[in-house]
């Protein structure tokens, strides 16, 4: 490319919404082509314009100067002076012990502002070290650090995204964007669509963002940003832009100790004047004037170090590393000393909810069949729970309807649950795959129905994957010589005979549109338009308490379909409607009684979340966080608000749904700005910059990216709200005794001034 052309490049490159236009437009904005990509020649010229795709760290200060900082405190400074002249006036003893208080606290403010910087280092970790691209009409690998806009990329199953992407092809193509988002499940990806320019990070669905991960299907596309300039980028900058704020201990201690300095200096003042006055209105015989300004000067200087508390930088590391020790035991783990206060200070908890306020594991709640609604118990991907009907535990086998819907969510599924350990002599469960279908493969676990005994009967022959046209699944199933001949599954046709079985589960508004029947008491009978009614009501009242829905259907086939047989058209037709499933990432059973009691302590919590308003409330309301009078924001609202109406409104808005990392520190700042000490938690890339801003920030131990644990000064090693709660309650009594501690100190130093 001309030196021209690179200019005319880097202008389109300045406006950021890709998300925008469609793919023949970002191609030749971007001078790259589909199947070509860029020539070797033009991708190296691109690298030397833009530089490499790599964060870029802000030069960390020496050891030196680190340590200089640490001597910037009023408080320490007085305590250097009063040691120096201790030293002057021969008393070694209290010179070299109040220098030896000074040299630890630098030490361990040192070694603490070493271990606050590997947050970027975190986020370096999560960029891919090569990445597929076709260059020159042929498909190579490179590394992603030369990755330039107009590369086209290959993205597969498994893969990290390794810059910022304008996708260009989708198939099946879902990616897990939770750690830089907050989305709780992965989001299906079209590439031929085009969104409105204002629409949230997490609502583009035809983009890709550097660092988030692939979880089904595949794609291409083509590199719209690189390094500094990706989602990921902006993050790692604005983590170096914001400075470590002091705790509210550390401001009171230097306000303290400005006071104490003044105070000192004044009383060595007075005594020095009263003295002088004194001497000038009655010399003391054979003392002259000289004799008598060393004499004043040397009992003032004593008054001035009786004055300073030098134990006071000694207790108060003490009681913060006590408290430090204590707050393990309650799943609170401290990487910063004064963190342990600022916990006990705080007076809004901005929690995130995914994983904190709720179990990060989709959970089957709801099951509606045979018109009858069961409720699911049970928590997490644990197939421990049970089924009940008007409050009543019933066996869903004995139910067609659930027992048939609950075996067609099982096997039209690729996710699998196993064990992965013990856990307090109790078995623990991980699942693999989709969350969603996760979430049906526990349903039917609780059910008593398992993959590796039904699949026996019914084994796959066939299958049509999903994709987000259809918004549907399907599998084919050998059903000759299953036991489903033994119950009342005839769906009017002939047992005896051979055939196969037709699986769907989708989106219940699309699959009523395929079904003319409807599975009832055993029996498939004619859908009548009272049951397409019925059914629409249900799955309203599912979607309005924020459950995703999922609809079953069945297919009896003559034959197992092969070829041209084996498509949407010939098979997801003529369908028999058999009920629907509700699941939500349900609450954790803790956290309501943590914000009450919190809500007792006067401190408020604040839900902020990149999932979406009425997800949000449904769970704020389940755990009485939304006040009756409390407001719901969303993104685009925040975005309509300047930082001075975020301010004057803040205090009443309890769920901030939808929102991107820039959201969250606007929130933090807004608190702030109207005095309260916020504590914010999370545990995604998006999360970093606000825990980094807030007072106290909080990061997740269990699922929470390394970025946020090396950003924020707490992490909680049970992902738990409620450990927030206790945390606080700890970092309460630690400033209530450091108080005591201090009224002592200054007591015993009045009282060593009077006695002089």
């Amino acid at each position: 490319m001309s030196s021209q052309d690179l200019q005319t490049l880097r202008t389109a490159l300045t406006d950021p919404a890709w998300h925008t236009v469609s793919t023949e437009e970002t191609l030749e904005k971007l001078w790259s082509r589909y199947d070509k990509g860029l020539s070797r020649e033009d991708a190296q010229a691109r690298l030397a314009t833009f530089g490499p795709n790599e964060l870029q760290e802000a030069p960390r200060p020496g050891f030196l100067q680190r340590l200089l900082d640490q001597f910037k405190n009023f408080l320490v400074m007085i305590l250097i002076i009063a040691s120096v002249i201790s030293l002057l006036l021969g008393d070694y003893t209290e010179a070299m012990a109040i220098m030896a208080i000074v040299i630890l606290n630098a030490a361990l403010g040192v070694i603490q502002e070493a271990r606050a910087e590997e947050a970027l280092a975190a986020l370096k970790k999560m960029t891919a070290p090569e990445a597929q691209v076709i260059r020159d009409g042929r498909q190579q690998t490179a590394p992603a650090r030369e990755l330039v806009p107009g590369d086209i990329v290959l993205l597969e199953t498994g893969n990290y995204v390794p810059a910022d992407v304008r996708l260009i092809e989708a198939i099946n193509l879902k990616i897990d964007e939770a750690s830089l988002t907050g989305e709780s499940v992965p989001v299906q990806k079209r590439a031929e669509v085009t969104v409105d320019r204002e629409i949230p990070l997490g609502d583009r669905r035809n983009t890709a963002y550097s660092g988030t991960v692939v979880t089904y299907g595949r794609g291409r596309g083509v590199v719209t940003s690189t390094g500094m300039h990706t989602q990921i980028g902006l993050i790692a900058e604005m983590i170096q832009s914001f400075e470590t704020e002091p705790t509210p201990l550390q401001r009171k201690l230097e306000g303290l100790g400005r006071t104490l300095g003044i105070a000192a200096l004044a009383v060595c003042g007075l005594v020095f004047a009263v003295g002088i006055i004194r001497y000038l209105l009655d010399p003391l015989p054979g003392v002259t004037l000289t004799e008598e300004i060393l004499d004043l000067f040397i009992v003032a200087v004593s008054l001035a170090i009786a004055a300073v508390p030098e134990g006071l930088p000694a207790v108060v590391t003490i009681c913060l590393a006590l408290g430090m020790q204590r707050m393990i035991q309650r799943h609170a783990l401290l990487r910063r000393l004064p963190a342990v206060e600022a916990l006990g200070s705080a007076t809004v908890i901005c929690s995130d909810k995914t994983g904190t306020l709720t179990q990060n594991a989709m959970t089957v709640t709801q099951v509606w069949a045979d018109d009858t609604l069961l409720n699911v118990t049970g928590e997490g991907y644990a197939p421990e729970g049970a089924y009940r009907e008007d409050d009543l535990t019933v066996d869903a086998a004995g139910y067609p309807g659930a027992s048939l819907l609950l075996r067609i969510g099982l096997l039209c599924n690729d996710a699998y649950i196993e064990t992965s350990g013990v856990e307090k002599g109790k078995r623990t469960w991980r699942m693999v795959g989709d969350p969603t279908e996760g979430a049906l493969v526990v349903a039917a676990g609780k059910a008593g129905y398992w993959r590796n005994e039904v699949e026996n009967d019914l084994p796959r022959v066939a299958e049509i994957p999903f994709d987000s046209e259809r918004k549907r699944m399907t599998t084919v199933h050998d059903i000759r010589g299953s036991r489903f001949s033994g119950e009342r599954f005839d769906l009017d046709e002939v047992l005896e005979q051979e055939f196969y079985l037709a699986f769907v589960k989708g989106a219940p508004d699309v699959m009523l549109d395929l079904c003319n029947r409807i599975y009832r008491d055993g029996h498939a009978r004619p859908m009548t338009g009272a049951d397409r009614q019925r059914i629409l009501e249900v799955n309203a009242s599912l979607s309005s308490n924020a459950l995703r829905v999922l609809a079953a259907a069945v297919k009896v086939l003559p034959a197992a379909p092969q070829g041209d047989a084996l498509t949407p058209e010939q098979i997801e037709r003529d369908l028999v409607f058999v009920g629907l499933a509700g699941m939500i990432d349900p609450a954790r059973p803790e956290v309501k009684p943590a914000i009450a009691v919190a809500r007792r302590a006067g401190i408020k919590t604040v839900m902020i979340t990149g999932d979406y308003p009425n997800t949000a409330v449904a769970i704020a309301r389940e755990i009485d966080l939304l006040r009756v009078d409390g407001k719901v924001l969303s993104g685009r609202e925040l975005d309509a608000l300047s930082d001075d109406e975020l301010s004057a409104v803040v205090a009443d808005v309890d769920v901030y749904a939808r929102v991107s990392p820039q959201h969250k520190v606007r929130i933090v700042e807004a608190l702030k700005a109207r005095g309260h000490i916020a504590a914010m938690t999370g545990d995604g890339v998006n999360d970093a910059p606000a825990l980094k801003r807030a007072d106290i920030g909080v990061a997740m131990g269990i699922t929470g990216t390394d970025v946020s644990k090396e950003t924020a000064a707490m992490v909680l090693t049970d992902d738990n709200y409620a450990s927030i709660v206790s945390a606080v309650e700890e970092g309460r009594i630690i400033y209530s005794n450091i108080r005591k501690f201090v009224f002592y100190l200054l007591s015993c130093n009045v009282g060593e001034i009077l006695s002089r």
